[in-house]
Formats: C-alpha cells, structure tokens, sequence
C-alpha cells in the first residue's frame, strides 16, 4: 500500500504500533486516520535507526498521542536510500509547509546574512560563496568573456563576466 503526499510515493500508511526498526535515510509521516482518510501530524527525518522505541522517543510524540490514541497513529515512510540529509530535509520541509502538520514545531527561519561589499573587495576576494547554501564556489571554466562558477556542496553553477 502506498499514499501520495505532493509529487512523493510515501509506502504504507500502516499502524505506528506494526512498525519495526531498521529504518534508513527515510522521510517519515505520522498520521490519524479519520475514516476514509489521514491527517498528517508530524513530518519528520531519520538518518538510521535500530531502535524499537525510536518513535516514542522523539520529542513531540506527547502531541501525537495527546492528539489521538496510541491505536490511531499511523507511519509512511518514503525510503531515500541514496540520499544525503540536505535532500531529505528538502522534502521535509515541503510537507511541512503545504501540510502544516500541528506537532512540528515552528522553528523561525534563520534571517539570511548580508554583507554589502565594495567591487573592490570582491575582485580580491578568492572564494566566492555560493547564493543558494553559502559554501564555496570554484571555477569550473574560464571562456573569452565570462567564468562559469560551481558550488561545492549544492552544485549550482553561475556565470561571471571577465572585466
């Protein structure tokens, strides 16, 4: 059995009280189930886990069962075996900000930091960061007119003019 959540193939919704530990590199939802359909509560992301109480465990499983009985609670999980924790956390937050699940905690949006720079210091500078994560940017190509720039942690590219 599998249940749609966006553009994503979530396996189960099954009893959270059937589930077994292993579990790797997983999105995870907790969800109530209401007749013929369910509510996601909680959105949440697992590196690895061997432990049978991993759920009980988790800081917010007071609201999940405050919410609805222990017997109510469901699990899907949408495996991504070969992911790293930035994609995972990706989706996450997708879920949670179309679902608004009531026990994940709003945690603000850390404020972005700019630095306003003179032309001056960024022709000295030699690393560039990256826009979308801030990490370095290295060249990856030098042509007649412009430079192609590559993060590497993200992998976004961006092209600068030669001046």
């Amino acid at each position: 059995m599998s249940i749609q959540i966006l553009q994503y193939e979530f396996l189960g919704p099954i009893k959270l009280q059937e589930w077994g530990p292993p579990m790797e590199k997983v999105v995870y939802l907790i969800m109530t189930r209401e007749k013929d359909s369910f509510n996601i509560i909680y959105a949440g992301e697992c590196e690895k886990t061997t432990e049978n109480n991993f759920f009980t465990n988790n800081p917010s499983f007071k609201c999940w069962i405050e919410s609805h009985s222990n017997a109510s609670l469901y699990l899907a999980i949408l495996p991504m075996f070969e992911s790293e924790n930035y994609a995972r956390n990706k989706v996450l937050n997708q879920v949670i900000a179309r679902y608004h699940p009531k026990c994940n905690e709003r945690k603000p949006e850390p404020k972005p930091e700019y630095k306003i720079r003179s032309k001056h210091d960024s022709e000295t500078s030699s690393i560039i960061p990256c826009p979308c994560c801030g990490s370095e940017m290295k060249v990856e190509k030098e042509l007649e007119n412009t430079t192609i720039i590559r993060c590497t942690e993200c992998g976004i590219s961006d092209t600068r003019l030669n001046s």
